[in-house]
């Protein structure tokens, strides 16, 4: 424990925005997140310094080079480091009490119920890519009752959507099942920014490959959705605010200062969101 730390005084100047009985809670609230890269390592660094007093945290990867760019725990110092272990050691350094339990060969089968055991929230901190654990993860939090958070940092911007318990769940919002991974690539993409905020700015198309699994990020849209993504865990864990689960979702981009909100009832059946899917998949076709 460090010298002289006390919550209470840590955390004060959250209070205004929080009572000291909502404060409280906060502090006895655990939230998980699965993956602690580009997101994820802003997610629990960010609900740290919220006051958040317990975690569930997963990874399998290592920092390196290319992870500086955007990523909370990249530095030359951390470079061959597990992220589960740089994570927990940056929380313990805002919080010295925080309860971490610590996943390091990340979420699979065989440890989701115990990744989520006693969670109020979960937060999507997982790879673009990462289909198979995404899946998993919102499957077991829709079937257990625990409300989900993602925040995709897209270019310069945030999308958030969120997935009540008894609302719309995240394969009826997408329709993953019996995709290949490059057509889920491409599903996720279009589900979470149907209105596309970001593409006008991108210089060079070229960088982005749903195929070869790459595309640009930005430090910016890192840490916006660490902020979006944070303030919909406290509506959820105080119960106050009000909070649009899917098939409602919002985006902002900082690049081109818009904000849209975005609505597709029937998720991946729905005309509009079906018809995006298909231009989609023929510029896939085009570009292959």
């Amino acid at each position: 424990m460090a010298s002289g730390f006390d919550y209470d005084n840590a955390f004060s100047r959250n209070l205004g925005w929080t009572t000291e009985a909502e404060q409280a809670r906060l502090r006895n609230a655990r939230v998980a997140v699965a993956g602690l890269g580009g997101v994820g390592g802003f997610h629990v660094t960010t609900l740290a310094r919220l006051g958040v007093g317990k975690f569930s945290i997963a990874d399998f990867d290592a920092f390196d080079y290319p992870n500086f760019n955007r990523q909370a725990g990249a530095m030359v110092s951390t470079v061959g480091k597990q992220k589960a272990e740089v994570i927990t050691a940056m929380t313990k350094d805002i919080n010295p009490e925080a309860d971490i339990r610590v996943f390091p060969k990340g979420v699979d089968e065989s440890n989701i119920e115990a990744f989520l055991d006693g969670a109020s929230v979960y937060v999507d901190g997982l790879d673009f890519f990462a289909f198979k654990a995404r899946q998993l993860a919102f499957a077991t939090c829709h079937r257990l009752g625990i409300p989900a958070v993602t925040a995709a940092p897209l270019g310069m911007g945030t999308s958030v959507l969120v997935f009540l318990p008894g609302g719309m769940s995240f394969e009826d919002y997408f329709g993953f099942e019996g995709r290949s991974d490059t057509e889920k690539a491409l599903r996720f993409l279009v589900g979470l920014a149907p209105r596309r905020l970001h593409n006008d700015y991108l210089v060079e198309p070229n960088r982005i490959s749903l195929k070869d699994r790459k595309g640009p990020s930005t430090v910016m849209g890192c840490m916006l959705c660490a902020g979006a993504a944070a303030t919909e865990t406290l509506k959820l864990i105080l119960n106050r605010g009000g909070v649009r689960g899917a098939p409602w979702g919002y985006h902002f981009d900082a690049y081109t200062n818009r904000l849209v909100r975005t609505w597709r009832p029937g998720g991946h059946r729905n005309p509009l969101q079906r018809l995006a899917i298909r231009i989609g998949a023929r510029m896939l076709a085009k570009s292959a």
